[in-house]
């Protein structure tokens, strides 16, 4: 996690977003990168670009002195200016790195321009392969103690586990492993339980503090947070089970649920072979 791409618009909801960076960054060691995406619009004129640009210039240098002495002294505190669309812009951004992770408001409603981060939060997971974490709340911007990580039947669910793993070693979280399924079959809970035992396995490796415990509901989303919300977790780590339509990209239902219903923060990662939609020339600024 050598950098933090955090989207910006200066509302003070785009705000929860950095505040949880700093946190990640001063236990990871990491670079924060803020990004701020001008829309183009038709019968906008180049004096008006250029007055947002300006402003937002200001804005940011606000911004860094602010909040630079919260960081640790290594860390490269910087941001960008772009134009274009927000998700397109904010995901090119984060994998122009090697090793990023975008983390963002939910919530987002600037007096600066008539642009949105929270609105764009969900299409910044679809548009990107790297991982999110997605905050709604300020009672979240805290140190992670606990992690709930949902397991269920799908082979993906897995490849969570060690970015799962890492956030944990680097607060010292433990880990609460959560098989979750609808079903009372019994393959299925054997299956759960196989998968379970990989992930417990991988983690006395790493020398990983952790529980486990197996979930039955009709609404595994609502039984998960309910979980969390129990155990006091700080972050739900969650495949997001990203689908193909004829028409785009969209999440699947679980993932869009807990996103969309969920106060804890959620860490969404992309599943290695999902397909991304390729995108148009890179158009930047700043």
């Amino acid at each position: 996690m050598q950098k933090i791409i955090v989207p910006i618009d200066f509302s003070e909801e785009s705000y929860k977003g950095l505040k949880l960076a700093i946190i990640y960054a001063n236990k990871f060691y990491s670079d924060i990168q803020m990004v701020f995406v001008i829309r183009k619009k038709s019968g906008r004129f180049y004096i008006e670009y250029e007055n947002l640009y300006n402003a937002a210039l200001d804005e940011f240098e606000q911004i860094i002195r602010d909040y630079k002495p919260q960081l640790h002294q290594d860390c490269n505190f910087s941001y960008i200016i772009k134009y274009g669309k927000i998700h397109e812009e904010v995901a090119r951004q984060a994998e122009a790195f090697d090793d990023s992770i975008i983390l963002c408001s939910t919530n987002g409603e600037s007096g600066f321009t008539e642009y949105v981060i929270g609105s764009n939060a969900y299409k910044i997971i679809q548009e990107t392969n790297r991982p999110v974490i997605t905050i709604t709340t300020d009672r979240y911007i805290r140190k992670v103690n606990k992690i709930v990580m949902p397991l269920d039947i799908s082979k993906e669910t897995r490849e969570k586990v060690p970015l799962v793993a890492e956030i944990a070693k680097a607060f010292d979280s433990e880990v609460h492993i959560v098989k979750v399924t609808s079903s009372t079959n019994e393959g299925i809970h054997n299956k759960l339980k196989l998968y379970a035992m990989q992930a417990k396995r991988f983690f006395d490796e790493q020398g990983i503090k952790y529980q486990s415990t197996l979930i039955v509901g009709d609404d595994i989303t609502e039984s998960t947070i309910d979980y969390a919300d129990t155990v006091n977790a700080d972050l739900i780590a969650i495949m997001t089970e990203q689908t193909t339509t004829l028409k785009n990209f969209i999440l699947g239902s679980y993932a869009y649920q807990m996103l969309n219903t969920s106060p804890i923060p959620v860490l969404s990662i992309t599943p290695k072979d999902i397909f991304i939609i390729p995108r148009g020339p890179q158009t930047t600024g700043g």
